[in-house]
């Protein structure tokens, strides 16, 4: 077996390349239209998307890192917190941001 330095895991190798692998401006869109005018958390938002067919399961990873990137963007914010009605967690609840809930479809996002 080969041995590496830290910073070249495959776990790093791994994960960089499923992060190249999303289309991310696809993912916004979705995420935006499921999102549209309601307040949901990461696993809700991942629920919703499940049932419309744009993701291969619940897993709110599908969800999460695209609404830090779309809250980083100015684009989405949290707005407060609830517990999760699948773990029971405490979890924050996401929103477009006014500005951007009649542009949602525009790709105005990047």
């Amino acid at each position: 077996m080969e041995k590496r330095e830290f910073c070249q895991l495959p776990t790093f190798e791994t994960r960089r390349e499923s992060y190249e692998q999303v289309d991310k401006q696809r993912r916004y869109e979705q995420i935006l239209e499921c999102l549209g005018h309601n307040q949901m958390t990461a696993k809700e938002l991942s629920v919703e998307m499940f049932k419309r067919g744009y993701i291969p399961s619940t897993e709110r990873n599908f969800t999460a890192p695209r609404l830090t990137e779309l809250c980083q963007k100015g684009i989405v914010e949290p707005i407060g917190k609830t517990k999760c009605k699948y773990t029971g967690k405490t979890v924050a609840v996401y929103e477009v941001r006014n500005g951007w809930k009649k542009n949602v479809c525009k790709n105005n996002y990047r």
